[in-house]
């Protein structure tokens, strides 16, 4: 891959505050910053910057030490105490060096001399871009173990994946909305994630919303924002799910449970990429692929009266059936000893191996809840078992009947528990000291898990 394609791939699109009183200027910086495929936002006062932060969500601010009557000094200060997540860098004239480093010691990343050229713009947002890529690295990691997910296994000895795979990898090559159905289980998650990885939208974030775990009014504001004051408890303005995953891929779980009320909302953002927050009329865009999944049935629900027919059609550009574990019974031993592999190592039992008499019972029995229910179930058996040789016997009692839903999870994300016990820990507190202090965690890591679920 040739430095230019590198430098195509590696650096992202930011969203960039440009505060400076003087038009010529803020002209030109503006248009240096959209030349290098950039979104810049321009106010001339510390007051009207102050606003704009509140309402919109920016990974950069340019801020011009000299604000004719501001202090472009407290207005570092203030960027960094009203957003923590936007990083900061001062315009200076030459010889105010001074002042530039006084802004670094009040949070500044850098500082930007005049008259400003592309080079230095360009300096400062390629440095931003990787800080973002690897924020946003470090949190999937972060996620990932403190959820404790074992890893993705793609691989397939089933023909009937194998098919599912190769229509999935042609599918990430495009921006179309995908639809994912399969029963509750199967991996759909694991599949919408494999296609962000093989899209060219893989440095960008990939996110998640549950849509059963919400209520109607949650849901709005978790996937679209809201601004202050739009409903009780919105102390401040929040960007939604859309907004933070810009650049990347959302996938919208269990689609067929969204509120009627909501569903035009979405189809709008499907179809232009435009929205409101709740409580806004500002129209706001953002460029995010969705994949949308279900293990409902659609079809019943737009007979019903319960899903919008428009909203159907405009969802499965491409669908893609996920097939059930009982349809794909050659990965089921693979899976089950790539579990092992995960917990064994977890649980401090490396080496750990099922004995035949335990793969045999893998393979007798009929797995109503698919890959989900085989990994729950090998976790049990790796922590129950004594020695590396996991038998039958540590195997969950077989409850076969028709809809059992033996050794599912119950129906709210790890994700989702999280949120709601930060949430009343919150309300519950004084401070956010005391709420950490309750947590038994630092005021910095309560911070970025209440930046993680926008509370």
């Amino acid at each position: 891959m040739s430095d230019a394609r590198q430098s195509e791939v590696s650096e992202l699109s930011l969203d960039i505050l440009l505060v400076d009183d003087e038009p010529t200027s803020r002209e030109a910086v503006s248009l240096c910053v959209e030349s290098l495929g950039h979104k810049p936002r321009a106010v001339a006062s510390a007051d009207e910057a102050l606003r704009v932060n509140d309402s919109e969500i920016h990974d950069l601010a340019l801020v011009d030490l000299r604000l004719g009557a501001d202090s472009g000094l407290e207005l570092v200060t203030s960027l960094q105490e009203q957003s923590p997540w936007t990083k900061v860098a001062v315009i200076t004239a030459h010889g105010s060096i001074e002042s530039a480093i006084e802004a670094m010691r009040r949070g500044a990343i850098d500082y930007i001399e005049k008259p400003v050229s592309p080079h230095s713009v360009q300096a400062i947002t390629r440095q931003i871009s990787t800080v973002r890529r690897l924020e946003t690295n470090l949190e999937r990691l972060r996620d990932d173990l403190e959820r404790a997910i074992p890893p993705p296994r793609i691989r397939t000895e089933s023909r009937a994946m194998r098919e599912v795979l190769t229509m999935a990898r042609r599918a990430a090559e495009s921006e179309a909305t995908i639809l994912l159905r399969g029963e509750s289980g199967t991996g759909k998650g694991v599949l919408a994630r494999a296609i962000h990885d093989w899209s060219t939208r893989r440095e960008g974030p990939f996110s998640v919303v549950n849509t059963p775990t919400l209520s109607r009014e949650l849901l709005e504001s978790e996937l679209f924002g809201h601004v202050k004051g739009a409903f009780t408890g919105a102390v401040r303005s929040r960007p939604g799910r859309i907004a933070r995953t810009a650049g990347g891929t959302l996938l919208l779980d269990e689609i067929g449970t969204m509120p009627v009320e909501l569903q035009p909302k979405l189809l709008r953002f499907l179809q232009d990429r435009s929205y409101e927050r709740v409580g806004s009329d500002t129209t706001q865009t953002a460029d995010v692929r969705m994949i949308v999944a279900t293990n409902h049935d659609l079809e019943a629900a737009v007979e019903a009266a319960e899903f919008r027919e428009d909203l159907y059609f405009r969802i499965r550009v491409i669908e893609i059936e996920v097939p059930p574990l009982r349809d794909r019974l050659e990965d089921l031993l693979p899976l089950a000893d790539s579990f092992v592999d995960f917990f064994g190592a977890r649980y401090g039992r490396p080496g750990a191996r099922l004995t035949e008499g335990a793969r045999r019972a893998l393979m007798e029995r009929k797995w109503p809840g698919n890959v989900r229910e085989l990994q729950n179930a090998v976790e049990r058996a790796v922590i129950l078992s004594r020695g590396s040789q996991i038998g039958a016997g540590s195997l969950p009692p077989v409850d076969n009947k028709p809809g059992s839903t033996a050794g599912q999870t119950p129906m709210i994300t790890l994700d989702e528990a999280e949120r709601r016990h930060l949430k009343g820990v919150l309300e519950a507190a004084d401070s956010g000291k005391e709420a950490a202090q309750i947590l038994g965690i630092s005021t910095t890591t309560l911070w970025r898990r209440r930046r993680k679920h926008d509370l």
